[in-house]
């Protein structure tokens, strides 16, 4: 082989080598510039408080996309015959975030003004009073209704409600607090008026606590204090700024307010349902009481199927129904069967303590504090009798 041609394909070798070097040093470099890049703004959004952090923390988590879109699409609840279903409960780790524990006072606002809505975003509100007939997975219990859910009897329901709820309240302790009312999904709200149609790009969600569960946790709230029974409402968006993990941050603050206030026996969190058969049409569940249009009321009431480490949740049932019999005794139309189902919703932490959906998307605030005050009425009538 000839000397100088041989250099020649030595020296190109080399070259390529070095170039190839560099580059994948040059690659690495960027890679490391990137990732530190990457870290910085997630400290920088973590320090600001900034929503997205949470969202990319929790998309970035192993099972958490799923858990995230899941909770969020399964909010809006596909309704089945006469009774729709409801949200089942996200999990996530809980935060040590919680309220003072003070009432919520309501903020004055000047009357609201409705914008319009083009009409190539408008969607169908439907109005309906649901209602079920006894029988079949439908359990009668005085004027009320058990949507049961579990493998539970009819008979074995019956037999337990039987017992009767051993849960009271006292108007005789003054201030000293008896009923927790919080919101697990505190930034759920309504429709701005009853027009007939809701924007299809509307979300449902406020953080003003004029517009939104608080308002609601208010009105309840001012009809037991009326009664003489003392009341903790917690105004903790529980909800805001991530919604994974809301159960489990709301659980955090009933223990803090159980373990500080040991005469608390009711503990209430207040929703609201969300029931959407397309992506055109919402249901506003509503009854006429007293010649005033109500947001239909839906209790809930856990099961354990095992798994929850629930075993007392009959108690949480017989008040449920208690509390429905009495709500429908007094104000007829105003309840959905009471649903008994394997959820948890932190009943496992007090006998005394319920889901209480107040109307769904289609209402409207008014119709929701009205049902909130018609409920409290209930509530001071069943337990201070």
């Amino acid at each position: 082989m000839d000397k100088g041609k041989w250099q020649s394909i030595e020296l190109r070798k080399v070259k390529k080598e070095i170039i190839r070097r560099v580059e994948a040093a040059a690659k690495a470099l960027l890679g490391f510039l990137g990732c530190c890049l990457f870290v910085g703004g997630l400290f920088f959004l973590a320090k600001s408080g900034s929503p997205i952090f949470y969202y990319a923390v929790a998309l970035s988590t192993p099972g958490s996309t799923f858990e995230y879109f899941g909770s969020m699409a399964e909010e809006s609840s596909q309704p089945v015959p006469q009774e729709p279903d409801v949200s089942p409960e996200p999990e996530e780790e809980a935060s040590e975030s919680v309220a003072s524990g003070e009432p919520v006072e309501e903020a004055v606002k000047p009357e609201k003004i409705v914008p319009e809505v083009p009409e190539e975003r408008r969607g169908k509100v439907t109005e309906t009073q649901y209602s079920a007939a006894a029988g079949g997975i439908y359990v009668p219990y005085g004027n009320a209704l058990i949507k049961n859910c579990t493998s539970y009897s009819t008979k074995k329901i019956l037999s337990v409600l039987n017992e009767g709820c051993d849960l009271s309240l006292s108007t005789d302790l003054g201030d000293t607090p008896q009923v927790l009312i919080y919101h697990t999904h505190a930034t759920e709200g309504y429709e701005p008026a009853d027009r007939g149609y809701f924007d299809i790009e509307g979300t449902w969600r406020s953080t003003d606590p004029s517009e939104n569960m608080i308002a609601v946790g208010d009105a309840l709230c001012a009809v037991l204090t009326e009664r003489g029974i003392g009341v903790i409402h917690d105004g903790t968006m529980h909800d805001d700024p991530s919604y994974n993990g809301s159960y489990q941050r709301s659980a955090v603050t009933i223990k803090k307010h159980l373990e500080e206030n040991p005469e608390i026996v009711v503990c209430l969190d207040i929703h609201r349902d969300a029931i959407e058969p397309s992506e055109t049409e919402i249901v506003k569940p509503t009854a006429v009481i007293e010649g005033k249009k109500a947001a239909q009321i839906m209790i809930i009431a856990g099961c354990d199927d095992g798994t929850m480490n629930m075993p007392d949740f009959f108690e949480n049932l017989k008040f449920a129904a208690a509390l429905a019999d009495k709500l429908e005794t007094l104000y007829p139309g105003i309840c959905r069967p009471v649903l008994f189902d394997y959820r948890k919703y932190n009943m496992d932490l007090s006998p005394g303590l319920l889901l209480i959906e107040i109307g769904a998307t289609g209402n409207t605030l008014e119709e929701a504090q009205y049902s909130a005050k018609l409920l409290g009425i209930a509530l001071a009538e069943l337990l201070a009798e």
